[in-house]
């Protein structure tokens, strides 16, 4: 999931490059769980979500631990990497980053255009800069997930709705809450990511009319970015 066990290496609270970023909980700051993972990060915290397809894993896979320095001089942390269920050939890298600005310089480097292609990197890369504000115990384990994305037209109501909803009726769909975070360029969008135990049930939870209503009426804009995968 988002916080893997790496994560319990580095604690960091959302600094540098956005100051809103570091702000965006505003309402959410009575709301922030940081009792679940004491060991872990303190939230809120920044990171950032690299999606990209690969031509073969096995080839990829070396090619990024060797690029692990240059990662660590831009402040990225690696968290896990994840698979594709659907097709593990997606693959999904999330990193605690400690500069917002550092990263985007990091991203422009020619240099990581190229270590990308040397290791089959196809099409454009998925890059999400997102600031954690909830975080459960169940995102430091390892296992399958289903990540989601989707824009709102505003944050509060659909905050309101989603906890309204609440953690139990998720649970009984199979959906266990993990993560809760906002984009940091873009604070309409949610991210979230929850531990599943069976996809074919998480999947049909995710059909359901009453949840699409939900969603509809919450304010959610256009089709969510859905992704389910699983933690290596």
């Amino acid at each position: 999931m988002l916080i893997g066990t790496a994560a319990f290496l580095f604690a960091c609270k959302g600094s540098g490059g956005n100051a809103d970023a570091g702000t965006a909980a505003d309402s959410l700051a009575s709301q922030v769980d940081t009792t679940a993972a004491p060991a872990g990060p303190t939230v809120p915290f920044n990171a950032v979500v690299i999606r990209h397809t690969v031509a073969d894993y096995d080839k990829w896979r070396p090619i990024f631990d060797a690029d692990s320095t240059a990662r660590n001089q831009a402040g990225m942390h690696l968290i896990n990497v994840s698979r594709g269920i659907d097709n593990p050939n997606d693959i999904n890298i999330p990193f605690m980053i400690e500069d917002v600005a550092k990263v985007k310089a990091f991203a422009a480097d020619p240099r990581l255009k190229d270590v990308m292609q040397k290791g089959g990197v196809t099409g454009v890369p998925n890059v999400k800069l997102i600031n954690v504000l909830r975080m459960n115990e169940v995102a430091t384990q390892k296992g399958d997930y289903l990540e989601i994305s989707h824009k709102v037209k505003d944050f509060n109501k659909w905050l309101q709705a989603f906890d309204g909803e609440g953690p139990a009726t998720r649970s009984a769909d199979g959906l266990t809450d993990g993560v809760l975070a906002r984009g940091i360029e873009d604070t309409s969008m949610v991210y979230l990511v929850f531990a599943i135990n069976d996809v074919a049930k998480a999947k049909a939870a995710l059909a359901n009319p009453a949840r699409q209503k939900l969603m509809m009426d919450a304010g959610v804009i256009g089709k969510p970015e859905i992704f389910f995968g699983r933690d290596q």
